[in-house]
């Protein structure tokens, strides 16, 4: 017999959607007790806008089996595009205290607590979220957020830092080092990073804004 979800993932991983849909359609019609293929499906359908449709193949996963780690991860990701921040906290949990240790979970269940404004209680996931994976700029960028935010200045900078090392023109890490060194009083520094963020992206209005003060700071 074919293997259906492993077919499906390799187009997945090729942006091939609808070839991966049909693949895990089969999956599900060969196995319609296996909640993987369930899965599988309310995954593509969620990365293609279809979340109802999505909500209920992860469901489906659950009815077949209540310890599916990945099918709380999927619903908690529908959660949280729609701004149920609260909601996509507890299936992220779910997920986590189920198994499912991997990058993803940890920086989605950290970003749901940032987004509750419990940077506290975010900051564990977030780092660890960027210990494993240490080639994701958006992970140590967040965690820089959640650190500044929690006055761990010297930290936010580091990552920050690190973020540019991944992703050279990320203009909102360029911006907020920015910040750090005016607040550190050195305006030429916070004049040179808020340049470079308005280099990266020439709508930054804040950038503007914050490079147009350190000038005047600067000016004699």
């Amino acid at each position: 017999m074919a293997d259906w979800n492993e077919q499906g993932l390799a187009h997945l991983r090729a942006g091939e959607y609808e070839e991966a849909l049909r693949c895990f359609s089969k999956a599900v019609d060969d196995r319609p007790d296996d909640p993987t293929g369930y899965i599988n499906v309310g995954t593509v359908l969620a990365a293609a806008g279809e979340e109802e449709k999505a909500l209920a193949f992860f469901q489906q996963a659950l009815c077949l089996d209540e310890r599916a780690a990945a099918a709380y991860y999927g619903i908690g990701t529908l959660h949280y595009q729609r701004g149920r921040f609260a909601e996509a906290k507890d299936m992220f949990e779910r997920a986590l205290g189920l198994g499912l240790d991997d990058a993803d979970t940890h920086f989605m269940l950290g970003m749901s607590l940032w987004r509750l404004e419990m940077p506290r209680l975010a900051l564990p996931y977030l780092q660890r979220a960027a210990e494993l994976n240490e080639g994701d700029a958006e992970a140590f960028f967040q965690l820089g957020l959640c650190l500044a935010a929690l006055d761990y200045v010297d930290e936010a900078k580091r990552c920050f830092e690190k973020t540019l090392a991944l992703k050279p023109h990320h203009a909102d890490a360029c911006y907020n080092l920015g910040v750090i060194y005016a607040n550190k009083d050195e305006p030429a520094a916070a004049r040179d990073w808020f340049a470079a963020a308005l280099e990266a992206k020439p709508d930054h209005v804040l950038a503007g804004y914050g490079k147009k003060m350190m000038e005047k700071r600067l000016s004699p």
